[in-house]
């Protein structure tokens, strides 16, 4: 047995209580916030002290988790998702510039298909791949694949392979963005050599985020999470076995209603219609 001090059930109440006094914060913060419309700097603010009890509440409910299994051998029914890192907000009131900073991450898992869709775009335009299509040729690897992406990511606008990032043989990866306040516009090709050093959490005005982390098992939230692609993929998967279905029905229904009126033509009793249409005699 380990020599350190067992927590106690007090320690677990104590937990408890300021749990409570954190979700109160944060539920204070976020009603300040939504009743908030003054200046930029007044709602940046209050956008920072929601991140701030956003922090403290996940903080304050992982130790009651622990503490509470640790006495108890027992679990809260829900997680609550760590802190998203963002600092307190420090930068301009009135800011007199925006840059946007974008990261999204894929993994290649159809090196084939990425190849193809890259042959597919200079077969279309020779130019896109500067002259040299050799690359693009032979076995799928090497600086084959590092050229197909040189060859996509030139055609293609960033946000139209992220929609498309299956055609691509791309797998989609966490993303973030990130909306950074600034005092004066750079200099024409000021930050070209280091663009991103400016990226500063202090004087981020809002960020999203998407992540796998944030999936919820067997529900739409969670596909969305994964990608909004996939959602209506399933979702136009499960609508066309529906409708496979229902036309298998319709069919079986006309045969048999086909069957009926037959039955019923010659269930007079009259004779029934030898080969070509006309009656035995």
């Amino acid at each position: 047995m380990s020599d350190a001090a067992q927590p106690s059930a007090a320690e677990v109440r104590a937990a408890a209580e300021a749990l409570k006094t954190a979700l109160d914060r944060h539920l204070e913060a976020v009603e300040r916030r939504s009743a908030e419309d003054g200046t930029a700097a007044e709602i940046a603010r209050a956008d920072a002290a929601v991140h701030a009890a956003f922090d403290e509440l996940a903080a304050a409910g992982e130790a009651y988790d622990e503490l509470l299994y640790d006495v108890y051998d027992e679990v809260t029914p829900f997680e609550v998702p760590g802190g998203d890192g963002m600092a307190a907000y420090s930068g301009p009131e009135e800011p007199g510039t925006l840059s946007v900073f974008i990261r999204r991450d894929y993994t290649v898992v159809e090196p084939q298909r990425l190849m193809a869709q890259a042959q597919r775009v200079t077969e279309l335009d020779p130019d896109s791949v500067d002259g040299d299509t050799e690359v693009l040729e032979g076995p799928f690897a090497g600086s084959g694949a590092h050229a197909a992406l040189g060859v996509l990511f030139g055609e293609y606008e960033p946000d139209e392979i992220a929609t498309r990032h299956k055609e691509f043989g791309l797998e989609e990866g966490d993303s973030t963005l990130w909306v950074i306040a600034g005092d004066e516009p750079p200099e024409p090709g000021e930050w070209l050599g280091a663009p991103f050093e400016s990226a500063d959490p202090e004087r981020v005005v809002c960020r999203f985020d998407v992540s796998a982390v944030f999936d919820e098992e067997d529900g739409f939230y969670g596909r969305v999470g994964g990608g909004v692609d996939d959602a209506i993929d399933e979702g136009i998967d499960e609508a066309e076995e529906i409708g496979e279905d229902l036309e298998e029905i319709e069919f079986e229904d006309d045969a048999d209603d086909e069957g009926d009126d037959a039955d019923d033509e010659g269930g007079d009793g009259g004779p029934a219609p030898g080969p070509g249409g006309a009656a035995a005699g």
